[in-house]
C-alpha cells in the first residue's frame, strides 16, 4: 500500500470499518512500524537518530499521525477482546502509553490509556473477588497510572469531562486508602481547576464521611476548595446533608458549612434559614400527622409492631412538644394538642404498666384527630406564607442565587423575593406551586415537594446532561435536534426539594382528561369497558371475575382486546392538531413530538425507567416536545416488584402512536430511535461511568433492593385521578449503610444493574450470548412496548388502553 501516510491512514479507518478487521490491523501495525522507522522513533517509544526520510518541517504532523496510529491500534485490538485478561492486554496498553507519549497534549490517548488501566484494575479485582480488598496487589501496579491518566485527560478535556471525573471518584473511593493512590490524588488536584468538582458535588456529598480516614480528608479538603471558590454552588447541598439522619454525615457537613461561614457567613444563614421554611411549607404539621398516624395505625393493626409504632409517633410528639412558631402551627396546636398529649400519656402508662386498654384509648384519641385531619386536607388549595412561614415572606433580596440558577461565570440571580401564596395541588402528596422573584426582575417558578426522595432524580439529570451533550457532537442526531428536555432538581431534605417548574406543559392525563370532558366522553371508558363487558360474549368473565386483576393472561388479553376494539384511541392524536395553529405548526409538533419521544425511549431503556403513566408524560404546548418527570424506579426496579410487574421497557401505546405520521412508528419514531441507540452504544464507557457512580453511591443505592415504589390504589385510575402519581416515594435508611449485611446485597444488586446496562449498550439485551444489531435491537424493543399481552398485564393506572 502506497500514497500519502495520512490517506493510508484514513483508508485503513474505512477499511476497518466495512468489516475486514483482522487484515486492517495487521496492515495497520505494519504501517505504524514503517512510520516509526521514517521518523527515527523506535518501537518503544524513544528517538532514534536523526531520519532523513521525512522532513523537518513535517516532523511534528507525522509525530501526530504516529500517535494516532497506535490509538487506533489499542482500540482496535481491545475492540477484538472478550474480556481484560487476554494476553494481548499488555500490547494494547503499550499502544495506548506510547500515544501519549507522542502527543502528550491529546485528550483522546490520555483518556484510553487511564481507560484501560481502570478495566484491567476492575478485571482482576472481580478476578481476585473480596478475598482481600485493603490488599490490591495484584493490580495495584495499574492503579497509580489511571488516577494519574483520568486527572490529565480531564484536564485536557474539550468540553464535558463528567465521565472521567466519575471515573476517577470510583478509583479514588474504592482504593483510596492504598498510600500511592492517595499521593497520585493529592498530586493531580493541583492539575486540575475547582470547576472540575462543581458537578460532581452529590457524588461527594454522598461521600462526606466515608470510612476510611484519608478519602474523608480529601473529599472534604475538595469541598471546602469548592465552597471558597464556588459556595453558592455548594451552599444547598451542605444544608441538605446537616439534616441527614446519620450523625457523622451531619456533623462532617456541618464542619464544612462553618469553614464556609469565615468568607460567606451571611449566604450560609440564608440558605439554612430557606431550607429550613421551604421544609415546614413542604409538609405542614397537618401533613405530617396525617403520615404518621397513617404509618403508625399500619405497624399496630397490620404488623403487630408496637414499639416501631412508637419509633413513629415519637418524633411527631417531641416536635409537638417544642412548640408552633407559624399561625398554622399554632392553630394546629389549639386544635389537637390537647388530645394527643391525653393520647402520648396513654402510650406512656401502657409502656409502665403494660395495660392494654391504655393503648386502645390512645388509638381513640389518634384516630380521631385523623379522621379530622383526613377530612380538613381536601380544602387545603392555597397556602399564604404569612400563615405558614412569616419569615419566608419577610426574606428580601438576599445574597442566595436562585436554586438551581447558578453557573459559573454568569452573572448570580440572586433571590428578590418569594410569592404570598402557594398553590397546592390535588393530587396524594399535595405539592405546592411556589414563586420566586428574581434580581434580574423575572418569576421563576418551582414545584415543592414534600415525602419524597428527589435525590435520584438529582442524578439522573447528570444522566440526561452528558446524553444531550454526546448527542450534540453526534452529526446525525445534531441535525435532528435531538436533546433531552432537563428541569433543576433541588433536594431541600431526605424526603423533600424543589423540581424546576416546566412552563407551557400538560400532562397527557390532564390533555386526554380535557379532551374527553369536553366532548362528555367517559374519562375511564376503557376500563367501564373492560369491567362491564357490555353485550359481549367476553361478559362471562366479569361474572366469573368482576375484578381484571383476578383474570388469568388470556383472559386479560382478551378483555383488553375487546375494550381497545371499541374505542378508537385516537384522542391524543385529535388533540396534537386541535391544538396547533396551523397544519405548517401541527407538522412541526407532531416532528418534535415523535423525536423526543424516540429519544427518551431509547434513554428510559438503558436507564430502567419505570412508572410511565400518563401523569408522568408531559407535552409542551408550543413545540409538542415531549417532557420526561419523576424518576424514582429506575434500573427496571418497576419490572422486579412483586406487584404488577411492568413488562414493557417504555411507553409506547396506541394513543401515543396514533399521534405519529402516516406511517405510525415506522418513520420519524424508529429512525430517531435507531441514532440515538447508536449514540449510546458507541458511547457506552461514558454512559456506563455514570451510571456506576449512580448505583454505587450510598445515599440512593438502597432502593435497589427495596424495589420499585409499590402502584398506588387502582380507584384512583378507574377515577380519573392523578393515577399512580399517588404513589409515595420511599425514603432510605441512611443510618444503615455500613451494615455489612446490608452493604453486601446492596453491592451486589449494583453489580447485577451494572452488568445489565452493559448488556443493553452491547445489544444483549434479549439474550447475553447473542449481539444484536441497532436495527434489530430496536425493533425487538418495540415490538417488546406494544405487545397487547405485555400491555395486558400492566397495572390499569397505568392507563395500558391509553
Amino acid at each position: 500500500m502506497s500514497g500519502p501516510p495520512q490517506v493510508i491512514y484514513a483508508h485503513l479507518k474505512y477499511q476497518w470499518a466495512t468489516g475486514a478487521r483482522e487484515e486492517t490491523l495487521a496492515f495497520l501495525r505494519e504501517f505504524t512500524g514503517k512510520l516509526s522507522a521514517d521518523l527515527g522513533i523506535h518501537p518503544d517509544g524513544e528517538q532514534a537518530a536523526n531520519s532523513d526520510v521525512i522532513n523537518s518541517g513535517r516532523k511534528a504532523e507525522y509525530t501526530r499521525l504516529l500517535a494516532r496510529c497506535h490509538y487506533k491500534l489499542g482500540e482496535w485490538q481491545s475492540a477484538m477482546q472478550e474480556d481484560w485478561g487476554s494476553d494481548v492486554i499488555p500490547d494494547i496498553l503499550r499502544s495506548y502509553l506510547l500515544a501519549t507519549s507522542l502527543d502528550p497534549t491529546w485528550y483522546k490517548a490520555w483518556h484510553a490509556w487511564a481507560l484501560a488501566n481502570s478495566e484491567v484494575v476492575s478485571h482482576f479485582a472481580k478476578a481476585q473477588g473480596e478475598q482481600d480488598p485493603t490488599k490490591p496487589q495484584a493490580y495495584s501496579v495499574h492503579l497509580v497510572p489511571s488516577v494519574q491518566a483520568f486527572f490529565r485527560s480531564i484536564a485536557l478535556s474539550p468540553g464535558n469531562s463528567l465521565q472521567d471525573t466519575l471515573r476517577l471518584l470510583t478509583l479514588w473511593f474504592k482504593y483510596g486508602h492504598v498510600p500511592e493512590v492517595s499521593s497520585a490524588i493529592m498530586e493531580g488536584f493541583r492539575t486540575v481547576s475547582v470547576d472540575t468538582w462543581l458537578e460532581v458535588i452529590p457524588q461527594l456529598i454522598a461521600r462526606i464521611h466515608a470510612p476510611d480516614a484519608n478519602v474523608r480528608k480529601l473529599i472534604q479538603h475538595v469541598l471546602t476548595d469548592v465552597g471558597r471558590a464556588h459556595p453558592q454552588a455548594l451552599v444547598y447541598p451542605l444544608t441538605v446533608a446537616s439534616k441527614y439522619p446519620s450523625e457523622n454525615r451531619r456533623r462532617a457537613a456541618l464542619s464544612i458549612m462553618n469553614k464556609m461561614r469565615d468568607h460567606s457567613a451571611s449566604l450560609v444563614e440564608q440558605a439554612v434559614l430557606v431550607s429550613q421554611e421551604l421544609i415546614r411549607v413542604a409538609i405542614l404539621w397537618h401533613e405530617l400527622w396525617h403520615e404518621g398516624l397513617e404509618e403508625a395505625s399500619r405497624l399496630f393493626y397490620g404488623d403487630h409492631n408496637i414499639e416501631a409504632m412508637f419509633a413513629t409517633l415519637e418524633p411527631l410528639h417531641d416536635m409537638l412538644e417544642k412548640g408552633p412558631e407559624t399561625l398554622r402551627e399554632i392553630s394546629f396546636a389549639q386544635t389537637f394538642g390537647r388530645d394527643l398529649a391525653d393520647a402520648r400519656e396513654s402510650c406512656r402508662r401502657y409502656r409502665q404498666y403494660g395495660e392494654i386498654n391504655d393503648l386502645n384509648h390512645a388509638w381513640d384519641l389518634y384516630y380521631q384527630v385523623f379522621r379530622k385531619i383526613n377530612k380538613n386536607l381536601p380544602t387545603l388549595t392555597l397556602l399564604e406564607l404569612q400563615y405558614v412561614s412569616p419569615k419566608l415572606l419577610s426574606a428580601k433580596d438576599l445574597d442566595l442565587a436562585i436554586p438551581g440558577t447558578y453557573q459559573t461565570g454568569k452573572r448570580i440571580i440572586r433571590i428578590g423575593s418569594f410569592g404570598p401564596t402557594l398553590e397546592v395541588f390535588t393530587s396524594k402528596q399535595r405539592p405546592r406551586k411556589l414563586r420566586i422573584y428574581g434580581s434580574d426582575g423575572i418569576e421563576y417558578n418551582f414545584l415543592l415537594k414534600g415525602h419524597e426522595d428527589l435525590r435520584q432524580d438529582e442524578r439522573v439529570m447528570q444522566l440526561f446532561g452528558l446524553v444531550n451533550t454526546l448527542l450534540q457532537k453526534d452529526p446525525e442526531t445534531f441535525k435532528r435536534h435531538l436533546t433531552i428536555v432537563k428541569y433543576p432538581v433541588i433536594p431541600l431534605s431526605p424526603n423533600s426539594g424543589l423540581l424546576g417548574w416546566v412552563n407551557s406543559t400538560d400532562t397527557l392525563h390532564v390533555l386526554i382528561k380535557n379532551y374527553r370532558d369536553s366532548r362528555k366522553i367517559l374519562l375511564n371508558i376503557e376500563h367501564r369497558l373492560i369491567l362491564q363487558g357490555f353485550q359481549s360474549s367476553l361478559s362471562h368473565f366479569c361474572q366469573m371475575a368482576p375484578d381484571f386483576e383476578h383474570l388469568c393472561l388470556m383472559q386479560k388479553l382478551e378483555v383488553f382486546e375487546y375494550s381497545l376494539d371499541n374505542t378508537t384511541g385516537q384522542d391524543f392524536y385529535r388533540v396534537l392538531w386541535l391544538k396547533s395553529r396551523n397544519s405548517e405548526a401541527w407538522l412541526d409538533r407532531r416532528s418534535n413530538y415523535c423525536r423526543t419521544l424516540a429519544v427518551m425511549s431509547m434513554v428510559g431503556h438503558i436507564l430502567g425507567l419505570g412508572d410511565r403513566h400518563p401523569s408522568n408524560l408531559l407535552m409542551d404546548r408550543v413545540s409538542g416536545r415531549i417532557v420526561h418527570v419523576d424518576f424514582g424506579d429506575c434500573f427496571e426496579v418497576a419490572m422486579q416488584r412483586e406487584k404488577h410487574p411492568e413488562k414493557v421497557p417504555f411507553r409506547l401505546t396506541r394513543m401515543l402512536t396514533s399521534a405519529m405520521e402516516v406511517s405510525g412508528i415506522e418513520g420519524t419514531f424508529k429512525i430517531t430511535c435507531q441514532h440515538t441507540m447508536r449514540v449510546l452504544r458507541e458511547n457506552k464507557e461514558s454512559i456506563i461511568a455514570v451510571l456506576e457512580a449512580f448505583v454505587h453511591d450510598p445515599l440512593i443505592n438502597w432502593r435497589l433492593v427495596q424495589g420499585g415504589r409499590q402502584v398506588g390504589h387502582q380507584n384512583a385510575a378507574r377515577g380519573g385521578e392523578n393515577a399512580a402519581a399517588g404513589a409515595r416515594r420511599p425514603r432510605g435508611d441512611e443510618t444503615n449503610i455500613h451494615d455489612d449485611d446490608a452493604v453486601g446485597q446492596i453491592n451486589a444488586r449494583a453489580v447485577q444493574v451494572v452488568e445489565r446496562v452493559q448488556q443493553k449498550l452491547t445489544g444483549r439485551d434479549f439474550k447475553p450470548t447473542v449481539v444484536l444489531s441497532i436495527n434489530d435491537q430496536v425493533d425487538k424493543l418495540i415490538a417488546q412496548a406494544t405487545s397487547l399481552e405485555n400491555l395486558s398485564q400492566c397495572f390499569i393506572g397505568w392507563c395500558p388502553f391509553w
